[in-house]
């Protein structure tokens, strides 16, 4: 039977007893941590995550059931209602380990099948509190005997108060739990709140964080989140459409344009081609046309690159098609000025590109003989070559502009006067279709086959970096041999045997039909194109 002591020393003693209590609990806790984490070494991470959500549930209960031994109650002179706090405390922990043992089931679930849990976090805890307070009061009322109405009563007031005095701090809570509840957007979406664009990094109770395009931390409290308009473009699925307004001269034939302005976004490689790329006529006003190209992208995120990438694409493509770009009145003066200068500062510009060309097609393997004594050197004379250079445009190209498609037809070939280029053919191999790329750089040529034989494209070939080509036309080309029909002959047999020897591999590409390779390895029928060609462009 417990001894009887003085309130002073009943209430040191239960006040020891606590401590003790707490010890007892973290010496079990750490106990079991150290056994599971033992247990868990080697499996999977949802084990260590249920047990880690269990610990400190178990420890007390392992803590508290000591508390219910008969002997330890009957010999420390504790107080009998002193005991119901403890079997009060043992109903609320026993309650605390089945919550937390079904919420821990149901999150690893989740977690198992890498879906997000659908409950918001902010919504999630505060409904387990909301749980909590209704089971301590409840334990108040039946083993302590409280009379809990005037506790409710009295809350009505303190709740006012409490209102009153944390006002905006509700206000975040129950906006973050509005947010959470409708699903405005979640960690990981790229989102417009008000004026401020960002990713959302986290959002809790009290604000939401969102990382800008400096990588800064921007954080708005829920409240202004709530009042602002939401503008999420991940949903309602990650492509999000980009648009580019364009104003182009009024000469400029809409056709053209638009075609180009697909043509640049389809060559950009983080584009989507499907949804594909679609551009039309917004309005007109004094200074020109202005067209929208919209394009669609799914890395949000890399919004400004890619918009720029395209832009750079659409000024090369529009530049070389001689659409002008309205610049202001400083620049037209200049142009203006430009062409009024005297014919012999225009004569002398002229020459000088002329002779720049010529030195790019001196170095370059344009109609080489690739066999014999002769091997490396042109079929051209140095006035043959200074003609077609003189006929030749230099065009300047943009990274990862496609000069030509394989299967396309053409009836232009490109000399490389600075930069590289990368192409690529597919072709058929025993069954498999495989793919196989070259690089060719300053003084490389491509695209020739096509206007020497008439053949399709047998590659498709796109700017590797920022380049300068050399445009040889096949009016070009027909001139110069209008003006030398011996040149034909020459050319043919260069023609041909550049193709005799790459017959195996034009056999496997799919485009090109077997007459088409025979014929186009044959001198005589090679030199019947060209004849043919001469005539097409003879005036």
């Amino acid at each position: 039977m417990a001894m009887s002591l003085s309130p002073e020393l009943t209430l040191y003693a239960q006040i020891l007893f606590t401590v003790l209590f707490f010890a007892l609990t973290g010496s079990v806790h750490a106990l079991l941590r150290g056994i599971f984490g033992r247990a868990a070494a080697g499996k999977a991470e949802a084990a260590p995550g249920l047990t880690a959500r269990l610990l400190l549930p178990m420890s007390l209960l392992a803590a508290i059931l000591l508390t219910k031994l008969a002997v330890l109650r009957n010999t420390l002179p504790l107080g009998t209602r002193f005991f119901r706090i403890y079997d009060a405390a043992f109903v609320f922990v026993v309650i605390f380990l089945i919550v937390r043992l079904l919420e821990s089931l149901v999150l690893s679930r989740y977690e198992k099948k890498g879906k997000p849990y659908p409950l918001p976090r902010v919504l999630h805890g505060f409904i387990l509190i909301v749980v909590y307070i209704a089971v301590v009061l409840a334990l108040l009322r039946e083993f302590l005997g409280f009379n809990i109405g005037p506790l409710l009563a009295g809350s009505a007031i303190l709740t006012a108060v409490l209102g009153l005095a944390l006002q905006g701090v509700l206000g975040n809570i129950f906006s973050g739990m509005s947010l959470h509840y409708t699903r405005s957007f979640s960690r990981g979406d790229w989102v417009k709140v008000g004026e401020t664009e960002g990713q959302v990094v986290d959002t809790n109770w009290r604000e939401t964080r969102l990382r800008d395009r400096a990588s800064n931390i921007v954080v708005i409290p829920n409240t202004i989140v709530a009042s602002q308009t939401i503008t999420n473009f991940s949903l309602p699925d990650r492509p999000s459409a980009v648009v580019l307004p364009i104003k182009v001269d009024v000469l400029a034939p809409p056709a053209v344009v638009v075609d180009l302005l697909i043509e640049a976004a389809k060559e950009a490689p983080d584009v989507l081609a499907d949804p594909a790329p679609t551009s039309y006529i917004l309005n007109y006003d004094e200074f020109g046309v202005t067209y929208l190209l919209k394009f669609w992208i799914t890395d949000y995120g890399r919004r400004p690159d890619i918009t720029g990438e395209v832009g750079r694409l659409v000024w090369h493509k529009l530049r070389r098609r001689g659409v002008e770009i309205p610049v202001p009145l400083e620049s037209k003066v200049k142009g203006v000025l430009r062409a009024l200068q005297p014919s012999e500062d225009r004569a002398a510009e002229t020459a000088a590109e002329h002779e720049r060309n010529f030195q790019d097609f001196s170095k370059s393997s344009f109609l080489n003989i690739q066999d014999g004594d002769k091997a490396g050197q042109s079929v051209l004379s140095e006035s043959e070559v200074r003609d077609i250079a003189a006929r030749s445009e230099r065009v300047r190209f943009g990274a990862r502009e496609v000069l030509f498609r394989q299967g396309e037809t053409g009836d232009v070939c490109y000399v490389v006067a600075r930069g590289k280029v990368r192409g690529e053919i597919v072709y058929e191999d025993g069954g498999k279709t495989t793919t196989t790329s070259f690089e060719v750089g300053r003084g490389g040529i491509v695209g020739e086959m096509s206007l020497f034989t008439g053949l399709p494209r047998t590659a498709t070939v796109v700017v590797d970096e920022e380049a300068e080509l050399l445009e040889i036309r096949a009016e070009a080309l027909a001139s110069l041999l209008a003006r030398s029909p011996a040149l034909a002959e020459a050319m043919a047999e260069v023609v041909a045997a550049r193709n005799r020897a790459n017959s195996e591999t034009l056999r496997k590409i799919k485009d090109l039909a077997a007459r088409d390779i025979e014929a186009s390895s044959d001198k005589k029928t090679v030199l019947e194109y060209l004849k043919k060609l001469v005539h097409l462009f003879r005036r």
